[in-house]
């Protein structure tokens, strides 16, 4: 699977609500899934779910997975793509689709940093060797578009290297001692 590029306004805001970031974030982790697994997993009911999943495929998020176990009856889902690229450039010339972009990366951003505190509150929990490989960083520069371009191509560079040998230890049915780890980067200019 490749990258799926976003640029309909529609399709943005579908992706936008809460649940359906929580729904994206569960499925990622399970590959593939059924409405109530993934119900149990974000505590909503299992229609619900339903709803928002069938919305979720509609814009081409995610898509049908062949059928598992006994119960042909479930549908199992699955991404359509390794990832959703979804950039302010695209969405520029247009005022709702602006409005769409923040909207929606508001949302991205929040559930995010909820799971970061989530993990923050969670650590002493992890056995030690998690607990202190896990990092944060932050830094300032002072840079130019060009530079922030430069940095920003290395960053996908890097977590497409680090994805790809993933994806890898999955295939290969590598995953003793493996556990879900999230990578967050973001680059942006601001003024004190």
């Amino acid at each position: 699977m490749a990258a799926k590029k976003i640029t309909d306004v529609a399709a943005l805001k579908a992706f936008g609500h809460p649940l359906r970031i929580r729904l994206d974030r569960a499925l990622v982790a399970a590959g593939t899934a059924t409405a109530t697994q993934l119900a149990e997993q974000v505590d909503e009911p299992v229609s619900l779910v339903s709803y928002h999943l069938r919305k979720l495929a509609e814009y081409g998020y995610i898509e049908e997975a062949p059928r598992q176990g006994a119960d042909g009856r479930e549908r199992w889902w699955r991404h359509s793509a390794d990832r959703y690229d979804m950039h302010w450039a695209d969405f520029a010339d247009d005022p709702e689709g602006v409005a769409a972009y923040i909207g929606t990366s508001h949302q991205v951003a929040s559930a995010r940093m909820q799971n970061l505190m989530r993990y923050i509150g969670e650590q002493p929990a992890w056995p030690r060797e998690w607990a202190t490989a896990a990092f944060g960083t932050g830094r300032i520069f002072r840079l130019t578009p060009a530079e922030l371009q430069e940095m920003a191509d290395e960053a996908a560079e890097f977590a497409e290297r680090w994805a790809a040998r993933s994806r890898a230890a999955d295939e290969a049915g590598a995953t003793e001692g493996r556990e879900h780890v999230e990578l967050q980067m973001y680059g942006y200019p601001f003024r004190p």
